[in-house]
């Protein structure tokens, strides 16, 4: 049996476990990437954490995390319970908010910037052609991190309703039906039937969501790259910027690091409720 599970476990090793060691290691060292790497011990993380821009790169992956917790969530589970309830509108209402996901990050990211935030071609510029007073959100340092996030949402809400709807299908109908029977309106069936029948898949899609937000860099870096004055830093851009534009490779694998303990903890929380609800169910 371990034969078969081989090679998987050389791959993992190759492209996940030893890239990762790599940066832990560098991360306590002084390296430009070029030259010779020169020991620093816990430098590169004392300086980080006296770096301002650093805390404000952490508190945005927060406030990211907190509204990807909740937004897309409800958004696509009160979704997925209503096409749930439509079969006749499922297959066609499925593909167009699926659609958003299957656009290319890069496209997704210039249509919002020229079609809808931009003052001179966007929405903006036509409201304000009519009378209101509306400012570019990305040339915005207290706004550019929340219209970079509306891009996100608009992109990821499709596909957790997907995969809500695929879960709650999974749910007996009988259930469905007995609570219809006993006189369950829509919120009654969604909170006391549709949400506990999916609970396992709502767990998984939430620590999920801890992950990927601490992960965050496509949409912040094609859209904002992280400004305007750090406005919509987080630590993937934080540590992008200190590889490759400040040549402080030891500055970013300990950015780099602070995103993995966040990964990590997170995985423990999930691996945490699976032996939970097991010990349960036993």
């Amino acid at each position: 049996m371990w034969l078969f599970a081989l090679p998987a476990l050389l791959i993992n090793v190759c492209i996940i476990l030893v890239p990762a060691v790599l940066t832990f290691t560098a991360a306590f060292f002084m390296w430009d990437g070029v030259g010779t790497p020169a020991w620093a011990g816990l430098a590169n993380f004392q300086n980080m954490v006296a770096d301002p821009v650093f805390w404000s790169a952490l508190t945005n992956n927060f406030i990211w995390t907190a509204i990807f917790l909740t937004v897309p969530v409800c958004l696509a589970l009160v979704m997925a319970a209503a096409l749930l309830m439509a079969p006749n509108a499922r297959i066609v209402v499925q593909s167009i908010i699926f659609l958003p996901r299957i656009i290319a990050v890069a496209v997704t990211g210039r249509i919002f910037q020229g079609m809808i935030f931009s003052p001179a071609t966007g929405i903006v510029a036509w409201l304000n052609e009519r009378g209101f007073s509306i400012s570019d959100p990305l040339a915005d340092p207290d706004r550019s991190l929340y219209a970079v996030a509306a891009v996100d949402i608009w992109h990821w809400w499709g596909f957790l309703a997907v995969v809500f709807l695929s879960a709650m299908r999974q749910i007996s109908i009988d259930q469905i039906e007995a609570a219809r029977l006993d006189g369950a309106g829509f919120f009654a069936l969604f909170r006391y039937v549709l949400i506990p029948g999916i609970r396992p898949t709502l767990t998984l899609m939430l620590i999920l969501t801890v992950i990927w937000s601490f992960q965050v860099f496509e949409f912040i870096f094609i859209v904002t790259r992280g400004g305007p004055a750090y406005g919509s830093e987080v630590l993937a851009t934080f540590a992008y910027r200190h590889a490759f534009f400040e040549g402080d490779v030891g500055q970013a694998a300990a950015a780099a690091c602070v995103m993995s303990l966040f990964g990590l903890c997170a995985t423990a929380v999930y691996l945490w409720l699976q032996i939970t609800d097991d010990a349960q169910s036993t």
